[in-house]
């Protein structure tokens, strides 16, 4: 038995462990490894052993007791939940032995979650599931889920992009409640009627989309004069049945635009609406949003007024026929020979104005996906833009330029469309890139559209041996939405927005509040700052879900590809990283990328060169490389990872001292 001295010494012993602990809150943080890291409020960040990370998951904000390590470090043991953030959540069915678990598709969470037998609800190994969390694992490390639904199962066609919506819930329809309510009012009114509306419906109008568009949202219509054209533009007025004041409006808000999936489209509107009601059918009278717009011959945007009217379409016609009309390779249109003769030579004015005085973004290789018929790339084949599709876009970014100039001349908060250039906090890397790469770069002003569009063009016509064209790109800003009118930088233009669009997009859908209110002598000050930061980062989403499920196809081809033909396969660097690049493949403009890290040799990235090089070669944007498929990326979800063929990039003379081994080329 210990006697009372080693007692009293066990006992102070305690009392000074306990007294070197220290307990506190914190944030638990994975790693791709089995440890993670507790950050504190104070900023520190604690390591947390394996066996400790099996109580917790990474996000949960949990109560830690902090130790000394054997190198006096701290270790943080995980003691309490204080919050977890994992309500419901997607992943795949899998099992082990008679076991089934579920793989959660969360961010830093890479454990099978156990599905006891009675909160399975009929889901196999194999399918997509919608979870939720039944057992915290804080108390002995077990955690359990169970199954709110099956999402589908691996081979369900366009499963790709029906499990991408459920993943970040995207919803395809409204909600009972308000698809009700918006039938209500589709059955009440008929704004084609309305007396105040300009009637436009003897003026013979076209649409032109793809063959299978029904929501049609614009129709074009072109005269001759004596200086030039009359443009008219008809868009689609969904606004004439959700108005500014209705309740409907933030849900059309909420929704922020349409997202489109390859064979599968998420509607902003219900076709009740876009399909039907409001879009500009052939032969049907409809309300719209008229632009009426003088071009010059010289493809100059004149003098332009806006009314609220009605129109009647006199034919639905695709691009495709349009363009074979246009070359002279089909007669079949010959009907509509004197709109699409006047529209043709607009847009044609239109583009070459751009041309000479603006900016026009550069056209590269598209590609056109055939899918089969369970929603797979059955094959891609080239394509170019046609004749067609420019006549539209010319049309339409007029129609922009106009809505943007009426939105600041009647003082409206916006929403308009910025770009401001470069970057404020890049100014001291865009003086250096000026000094490097631009001649007589003092000369011009940057900050000016004029100096800007100047600029952006010596560097695409540059014959430099460094892509300088993309290069600047890093020094650039995004586009973004403003309620204060600004400059669109990346045009070249002093004024821009988009209303073309408004059964697909809110941002057209609330110019065209705006404009209506203004029309009617109203206060067009709908818009304010962030509602329209909050439209920019669901926009921002919507393209993210879409890229995912995208990215999801483009695997899984070209998984099936690399069994037939294993490669490797030519292409080049689209887009350079600090530790490797993406490569646009040139057979089908596939991306995938490739890792330098990996590549058996040390790279450096050179931002004056945009380049990133090793001891024996480089690479920078348009490198031709080949590469073969091996496999995905774990942080960014179905992304294609490349590996470089050895012989891949731009070989750099290599000195060798005597007596040393060559540098080593493998990848």
């Amino acid at each position: 038995m210990l006697d009372r001295d080693a007692l009293a010494q066990l006992k102070g012993l305690k009392t000074q462990i306990e007294s070197e602990k220290e307990r506190t809150e914190a944030v638990l943080r994975g790693t791709p490894a089995r440890y993670g890291f507790a950050r504190t409020d104070d900023g520190r960040e604690v390591f947390v052993p394996p066996d400790e990370m099996l109580k917790a998951f990474p996000g949960d904000r949990i109560r830690v007791c902090l130790r000394p390590g054997k190198d006096k470090r701290p270790i943080a043991e995980i003691e309490g939940l204080v919050d977890c953030p994992i309500g419901e959540f997607t992943g795949r069915c899998v099992s082990k032995g008679k076991a089934m678990f579920v793989e959660p598709d969360i961010p830093g969470v890479n454990r099978w979650l156990f599905l006891p037998p009675q909160a399975r609800n009929g889901a196999k190994a194999g399918d997509f599931l919608r979870c939720a969390l039944q057992r915290h694992p804080i108390r002995d490390g077990k955690p359990q889920a169970k199954v709110l639904a099956t999402i589908g199962a691996a081979d369900d066609p366009g499963i790709e992009n029906s499990y991408t919506m459920a993943k970040y819930g995207l919803e395809r329809d409204w909600p009972e409640d308000k698809q009700q309510e918006l039938e209500a009012l589709l059955g009440s009114l008929a704004p084609e009627n309305d007396d105040h509306r300009e009637d436009f419906s003897d003026l013979a109008f076209v649409t032109i989309d793809a063959a299978r568009t029904q929501d049609i949202d614009d129709a074009l219509y072109a005269e001759v004069t004596n200086d030039g054209w009359l443009l008219y533009v008809a868009i689609a007025d969904p606004t004439a049945y959700v108005t500014a004041d209705s309740p409907l409006r933030a849900t059309v808000a909420a929704r922020a635009s349409s997202a489109y999936f390859h064979g599968a489209v998420v509607p902003m509107l219900p076709e009740s609406i876009a399909q039907q009601r409001c879009a500009l059918t052939e032969n049907e009278l409809r309300p719209a949003l008229v632009c009426r717009v003088a071009i010059a011959e010289d493809g100059s945007v004149g003098e332009f007024k806006f009314f609220e009217a009605k129109i009647r379409s006199r034919a639905k016609l695709s691009y495709f026929a349009v363009d074979r009309y246009l070359s002279g390779q089909d007669e079949a249109l010959i009907c509509h020979a004197t709109p699409l003769e006047a529209l043709y030579q607009v847009s044609r004015a239109l583009r070459t104005r751009r041309e000479a005085e603006e900016l026009v973004m550069e056209d590269r290789q598209e590609f056109r996906w055939l899918l089969d018929d369970r929603g797979h790339i059955d094959s891609i084949e080239p394509c170019e833009k046609l004749s067609s599709q420019r006549l539209v876009e010319e049309c339409m970014v007029a129609t922009n330029r106009c809505a943007a100039m009426f939105l600041a001349d009647a003082n409206a908060s916006g929403p308009f469309v910025v770009h401001d250039g470069f970057r404020r906090d890049r100014l001291k890397d865009r003086a250096k890139f000026l000094e490097l790469y631009v001649e007589d770069a003092d000369k011009l002003d940057p900050d000016s559209l004029e100096g800007y569009r100047d600029l952006l063009r010596r560097l695409a016509a540059s014959e430099h041996e460094l892509p300088l064209r993309s290069m600047v790109n890093r020094l650039l800003t995004r586009a973004r939405l403003s309620k204060n009118p600004g400059a669109h930088m990346g045009m070249s233009l002093a004024l821009y927005t988009n209303c073309t669009s408004p059964l697909r997009k809110y941002l057209d859908f609330l110019v065209h509040l705006q404009i209506k209110a203004a029309l009617r002598g109203e206060k067009a000050t709908l818009c304010e700052q962030p509602e329209l930061d909050a439209l920019t980062q669901k926009l921002q989403k919507l393209r993210n879900i879409s890229n995912e499920a995208e990215r999801w196809l483009t695997l899984e081809y070209l998984q099936r590809q690399a069994e037939s033909t294993p490669g490797p396969w030519q292409g080049e660097v689209s887009h350079m990283g600090n530790h490797g690049f993406y490569v646009r493949l040139a057979a089908n403009g596939l991306e995938g990328y490739v890792d330098l890290r990996k590549a058996g040799e040390k790279f450096h990235f050179d931002k004056w060169t945009a380049t990133l090089k090793s001891k024996t070669r480089e690479f920078r944007v348009g490198t031709p490389v080949n590469v073969t498929l091996i496999g995905s990326d774990d942080e960014t979800a179905h992304l294609p990872l490349f590996k470089l063929d050895a012989n891949s990039g731009r070989k750099l003379e290599v000195i060798t001292r005597p007596g040393e081994p060559p540098a080593s080329e493998s990848a």
